[in-house]
């Protein structure tokens, strides 16, 4: 048995972190550069599973004065060898930390619910204020009822100033505010329908605590997605906002390729960096290169007990990815084609739109592209001015992301394909309409997204697709199998009647593609497919060749 250290897979409490003696990536200089810009109300966003929580209990545990002593947790740590300016800072401040990462209910009433919880679990934290004389009778009363979730909802839409007032009178100490995952109810209830009570509860609770409150120290808040400043920072002037584009803090959320190196020399697993470097790196945090960290942690577990392990997506299915999954589905034609140049290793230029609510996401299809960066499946490259605007040239970041752009994305595109009626296309082969059978694959091409590398096989599934599932018909497919049948056969179930022998060839060149159809069908031909078919019973058979090139298609019928 090994001596390493466990590594921390979703383990986003510091104090376990560090007192279970797992693998920690330092990251406490964060709490140096916090203190030296002096920020009143800062937000950080990042995609998901990059650190924001467990940074935000970082901060907890270094700036929380409680009754037990955590300055042990930080001695050996960065900050601990930052000097004594910073070290005047711990344990001196009262503390409020809230999640709002759990709001992902079905309705508002539900969402409210889950919100009081929250707020419940967070005062009774603090429910030794109960026993001060600084607080008043009705302070009192109103702290009770939030425990037990009963306030009236005026109090709720104030909660977290009122605890940071409650904090201050009772310590007489200014408060540090941290939120957590602030944009989730918001992208919820936007999916959910009920977008403008969640709005209004949020940017109640969030005005009262961060605009002209005299209890507050400073604010950290984090979030995947920066969500426009007037839908719920109104007026806030001390509002410093980090995103990925930013160059300040660019280090703190996600691993730096010296921590990646220095992590996989700890494991003995350093003959795996090249794959790592393909797989997991690639994003770009202001100028510094970022690896993904829950990616990186989940396949040095793996690659530690087994060392032939190979790279997979592991950061696909860590949340939902539900605004990127409608923006897409509802792409254009534009989208579409620009999605399928990413696939293919090309690159997009668009303009960043950083201040985006959710109630304008569908008036301008370019707010995709500012999605897709700020969640993960994108980063720049370069930028230029153009007027006042930048353009940000992006690409997809690593082959994790492009393995999820090549399987669920292309899955959400194709989606409302495949809502669309087969009916026309499948009648119009059966009854030999060569012209209409053409022009309808044709459209069908046109909205669909496919990716270069496996050209023929993108070509023989979608086809497959489309022919599938019709009453009374079976499809066969052979290419599969390579037993030198041919690509598809349809074929009529219960009377035998009829079968439909495709035969799908890709060309090289446009001009190309009738010799490909003739190729096709001579193959058929010479390779006797029929005579299977008619010896399993089916009166008619009829031949089609098929050939593709790009989003054209040509077809011809040989009966």
């Amino acid at each position: 048995m090994n001596n390493f250290k466990p590594l921390p897979i979703g383990v986003e409490d510091f104090k376990k972190l560090l007192t279970k003696g797992y693998y920690y990536v330092d990251k406490t200089l964060f709490i140096k550069e916090l203190l030296d810009k002096k920020g009143d109300v800062n937000l950080y966003t990042r995609p998901r599973r990059f650190g924001k929580t467990l940074n935000l209990s970082m901060l907890q545990y270094y700036f929380e004065k409680t009754e037990e002593d955590n300055s042990y947790l930080f001695k050996d740590l960065d900050i601990g060898k930052s000097g004594e300016e910073y070290a005047e800072y711990m344990a001196q401040y009262p503390v409020i930390n809230i999640s709002l990462k759990s709001m992902k209910q079905p309705t508002f009433e539900d969402a409210l619910f889950e919100f009081k919880r929250i707020m419940s679990k967070e005062f009774s934290r603090h429910k030794e204020l109960l026993n001060t004389d600084e607080l008043d009778i009705g302070e009192k009363n109103d702290f009770k009822n939030i425990i037990s979730r009963n306030a009236e909802m005026a109090i709720y839409r104030s909660s977290i100033s009122f605890l940071s007032d409650c904090l201050y009178k009772a310590y007489n100490k200014k408060v540090i505010i941290l939120i957590d995952e602030y944009d989730v109810p918001l992208e919820n209830a936007y999916f959910e329908g009920f977008y403008k009570p969640m709005v209004d509860l949020i940017r109640s609770a969030f005005e009262s605590a961060l605009k002209t409150n005299n209890s507050l120290e400073f604010s950290v808040i984090t979030g995947c997605l920066r969500i426009s400043k007037e839908s719920i920072f109104t007026g806030l002037n001390n509002f410093k906002i980090n995103t990925i584009t930013s160059h300040n803090y660019s280090n703190y959320f996600g691993f730096t390729e010296t921590e990646v190196e220095a992590i996989m020399n700890y494991y003995n697993v350093y003959n795996h960096f090249n794959d790592i470097k393909e797989w997991y790196n690639g994003y770009m945090f202001g100028n510094t290169k970022i690896y993904n960290p829950w990616s990186i942690l989940n396949f040095l577990d793996e690659a530690i007990v087994n060392p032939s392990t190979l790279p997979k997506p592991y950061w696909s299915n860590t949340s939902s990815n539900s605004i990127i999954k409608d923006l897409i589905s509802k792409g254009d034609s534009d989208t579409r084609e620009k999605i399928e140049l990413l696939i293919n290793g090309g690159s997009v230029e668009k303009i960043i739109y950083e201040d985006i609510t959710y109630e304008n996401v569908n008036i301008n299809t370019d707010y995709i592209w500012s999605f897709l960066l700020f969640t993960g499946y994108l980063k720049t490259i370069s930028q230029r001015l153009d007027g006042v605007h930048i353009q940000y040239e992006m690409v997809i970041p690593n082959l994790e992301v492009l393995s999820i752009y090549k399987n669920k994305i292309m899955e959400w595109m194709n989606e409302n394909i495949r809502a669309i009626s087969r009916d026309d296309l499948f009648n119009t082969m059966l009854k030999g309409d060569v012209d209409k059978f053409k022009s309808i694959l044709a459209d069908w091409l046109q909205k669909s997204i496919s990716y270069y590398d496996t050209k023929e096989n993108f070509y023989h599934g979608f086809l497959v697709g489309l022919l599938s599932g019709f009453d009374n018909y079976s499809v066969k497919s052979n290419r599969e199998t390579g037993n030198g049948r041919s690509d598809i056969f349809v074929l009529e179930r219960r009377e035998r009647e009829l079968a439909v022998i495709v035969e799908i060839k890709v060309a090289s060149k446009f001009s190309d593609m009738a010799n490909k159809c003739d190729e096709a069908l001579k193959q058929i031909e010479d390779k006797n497919y029929e005579a299977e078919l008619k010896n399993d019973g089916y009166q008619k058979v009829m031949k089609y060749g098929v050939a593709f090139y790009d989003k054209s298609c040509k077809v011809k019928i040989e009966e």
